[in-house]
């Protein structure tokens, strides 16, 4: 159940799985309350969570951020009372990813120092997801030394990763993710320089390595890679990665994914003596109420 859902808003966004999820969860939680020996138990309860935590990305993707919280606090209520450190510590980060969406930076940073009690618990995938989360924070704090050691250290650890020992709420986090995510860290600084540098090549990387079983996150990164150009970079090598971007949004319900093509929207204004950016623009706007 969890899986299909979890497939289902990779490949279209958020929008069926999170009104799919929510009548699946409802049912799902009622085994909590049959009898069971503690170790089924712990099972049960690690799956359920596992379920919420999927349900509330998926409200999260569509802006639905109440029923998203209330969803993530139930699966890390599941984590902590299944003693699941792994699946409390991913939870933690999807709830510091979605406080850092709002801009509440001190909830985020909060959240993502608590993902990192017990970490001899965690697997070397979830100590990069995790350490890449508080990069991530840090670069939108404006510590950007900080920001690229955390990202250096990331990096050390998806090296030592070994995806046959990771539970199955990890397995979309690979080079693919590893690089896009990165990138996202290290982008202010490129801001910062002006020089699209690391976090371009990255996004480079995230775009050719994504499987098309991750639709939406290869969408993200032809967006971010080329809002990155039109600020810092080549604003016709932008408009060419905005353009396979945009077509890559039709397909999916996602509004964290209209809020990237927005960003590139406002970056189109910095070239609007340059007819394509002009294009792009108005495409864009022609496919959202938000621009």
């Amino acid at each position: 159940m969890t899986s299909s859902l979890a497939a289902s808003e990779n490949l279209y966004g958020g929008g069926m799985a999170g009104e799919a999820g929510v009548a699946h969860l409802r049912w799902a939680g009622n085994l909590l309350s049959a009898r069971a020996s503690r170790a089924v138990e712990a099972g049960i309860l690690e799956a359920v969570g596992n379920l919420a935590g999927v349900v509330a990305f998926s409200a999260f993707d569509v802006g639905d951020h109440d029923a998203a919280a209330r969803c993530f606090r139930f699966g890390l209520w599941c984590a902590e009372q299944g003693g699941s450190w792994e699946l409390r510590a991913a939870t933690l980060a999807d709830m510091a990813r979605q406080a850092m969406y709002l801009d509440n930076l001190d909830e985020a940073l909060s959240l993502i120092e608590f993902a990192h009690v017990r970490t001899d618990r965690l697997t070397a995938t979830a100590h990069a997801m995790i350490g890449v989360v508080r990069a991530r924070l840090l670069a939108m704090l404006g510590r950007h030394l900080e920001a690229r050691a955390d990202v250096d250290r990331a990096d050390s650890f998806l090296a030592q990763r070994q995806p046959e020992s990771d539970p199955p709420w990890l397995v979309y986090y690979d080079e693919a993710e590893h690089a896009g995510s990165t990138a996202r860290a290290l982008t202010p600084l490129a801001m910062a320089e002006e020089q699209p540098g690391d976090a371009a090549e990255r996004l480079a990387s995230a775009i050719r390595l994504h499987s098309d079983a991750y639709p939406r996150s290869r969408a993200f990164s032809r967006a971010r890679l080329a809002t990155l150009h039109m600020a810092v970079g080549d604003p016709r090598e932008a408009v060419l990665i905005g353009r396979q971007a945009f077509d890559d949004a039709t397909m999916l319900h996602s509004r964290r994914m209209d809020a990237e093509l927005v960003k590139l929207a406002r970056e189109c204004k910095r070239h609007h003596a340059i007819p394509d950016v002009v294009d792009l623009s108005e495409l864009i706007a022609s496919g959202s109420s938000d621009v």
